[in-house]
């Protein structure tokens, strides 16, 4: 898959989600997740990458990923894919499923929206993540 690079560069860029601990002890509390990503009017934006490294550099089972709060504007759609990477963790190389949320906004919004995502690891730790994506239009994401 040729996106396989730019997931794996865009994992390094949002802190991947997936983490070669995600089998650890239960926690009773979530843990909370805030981040900003830039988007332009009705474009697919990568807004997270889910992926379950195990030690062995191996893929465990992809974590559950719930639509906690929805978006105002846009949409929020999961697909999958392969992440390939090199020098992640202990890893040299590896090449693991993943999920991928893409957030799109209607063609004629600009501003800021918010959402939520919950994901559940297979060790029992829980995430939420507020995601706050910042639409922009072209041209206006770039610093002269």
């Amino acid at each position: 898959m040729k996106r396989g690079c730019r997931l794996a560069f865009a994992a390094a860029l949002l802190g991947v989600a997936g983490q070669a601990g995600a089998q650890n002890a239960p926690t009773t509390e979530p843990q909370i997740v805030e981040r900003s990503v830039k988007a332009l009017p009705s474009r697919d934006t990568q807004v997270g990458l889910y992926i379950n490294v195990r030690p062995d550099c191996t893929s465990g089972p992809l974590p559950t990923i719930r639509l906690a709060s929805p978006p105002a504007s846009g949409k929020i759609v999961v697909r999958t894919g392969r992440v390939k990477a090199t020098n992640y963790k202990a890893c040299l190389a590896l090449e693991v499923p993943a999920y991928v949320a893409f957030y799109k906004s209607p063609p004629d919004f600009v501003g800021s929206d918010t959402l939520m995502i919950e994901v559940k690891y297979p060790g029992g730790r829980t995430e939420i993540q507020k995601i706050t994506v910042n639409v922009v239009r072209p041209g206006a994401q770039q610093k002269i």
